[in-house]
């Protein structure tokens, strides 16, 4: 089923509205088509002044709105699924620390109205590689908390992320597809040794990158779009590691892999070939992810796993 080739009274962008088809089939032809009433609806709600959506939308429906206290907020709604849920949870968890505020959300909605980040300029917009690393890292600092058990509870954890990678196996008939049988192979293992060898587990933001951290007031630098997931701090670093999108093209590809691990490992005091093994094994999932999603986008992420291979055998 197809989202029609018109834009709706929100002008939602046709290519956001044909992905969340794509994404959802008639659920999310159905979504679209309700969405501008679930706004109208969260507008009343919560007192709000919902202005033009942001120009570039993924996942997730997310416009400036203000508030009658004056507040600049951000409506974020999307189709419930439970990365949405997880993504409420974490922020309320995080309560603002490292992260962005949650006002309020609705479960059944799929609404949340978080602080808008100003001036919210992306940490891709800061040229120097080690300075937007070291800046990475000083926010994966702040997030960092552990969880009381009726808290973990709510998060899957990095082992069921790891589980995902068996689904590729299954999908090409026991085999790998296009995807580099050695790789493959190299993951699973290392998915496995570092799970049976993980420090005390927290709650991580679990997609942390230059994306999704942005310019801020009350901090110079605030994180957004917690995923939300349970596992070891070493974990995270794998997100920022394998991005931007464009990081595969980079000529100098190994060095700025290894510059990066060397700061993390510095910083944050992880061993180095623990940094370079779970960006390793992420890089391989994150290239399953995305072929299992669109079929697309998978390429250039082998490309970074196959260049931190090398780094982590040369360790």
């Amino acid at each position: 089923m197809a989202a029609k080739n018109t834009m709706s009274p929100l002008n939602l962008p046709y290519t956001f509205t044909q992905f969340m088809v794509d994404l959802y089939g008639e659920r999310g032809a159905a979504w679209v088509e309700n969405l501008p009433q679930l706004v109208a609806d969260c507008a009343a709600r919560w007192g709000l002044d919902v202005q033009a959506p942001f120009p570039v939308l993924s996942y997730n429906f997310a416009a400036p709105a203000v508030d009658a206290n004056g507040r600049s907020l951000v409506l974020k709604i999307g189709v419930l699924n439970r990365e949405l849920l997880t993504e409420m949870a974490a922020l309320r968890c995080y309560d603002g620390r490292g992260i962005c505020q949650l006002y309020a959300a609705d479960a059944e909605w799929g609404a949340l109205l978080i602080e808008r980040l100003q001036p919210g300029a992306m940490l891709l917009e800061v040229a120097d590689d080690e300075a937007a690393t070291t800046i990475a890292a000083q926010v994966m600092q702040q997030l960092w908390r552990p969880l009381a058990p009726d808290e973990a509870a709510l998060f899957p954890t990095i082992a069921d992320w790891g589980s995902s990678l068996q689904r590729l196996r299954a999908t090409f008939g026991a085999g790998i597809g296009p995807f580099p049988q050695k790789l493959v192979e190299t993951a699973v293992a290392l998915f496995t040794d570092l799970l049976a060898t993980a420090s005390a587990p927290a709650l991580l933001h679990g997609d942390l990158h230059h994306y999704n951290i942005l310019r801020a007031t009350r901090q110079p630098w605030l994180a957004i779009d917690p995923k939300g997931v349970i596992g070891e701090p070493a974990y995270e670093v794998g997100a920022f590691i394998r991005n931007p999108l464009n990081l595969a093209q980079w000529p100098e590809l190994p060095q700025v892999l290894a510059r990066r691990a060397a700061i993390f490992a510095d910083i944050l005091g992880f061993p180095r070939q623990r940094i370079l093994a779970w960006s390793l094994a992420q890089a391989v999932l994150s290239a399953w992810w995305s072929y299992e999603d669109s079929g697309q986008g998978w390429e250039d992420a082998l490309r970074v796993a196959e260049c931190l291979a090398d780094l982590w055998r040369e360790t």
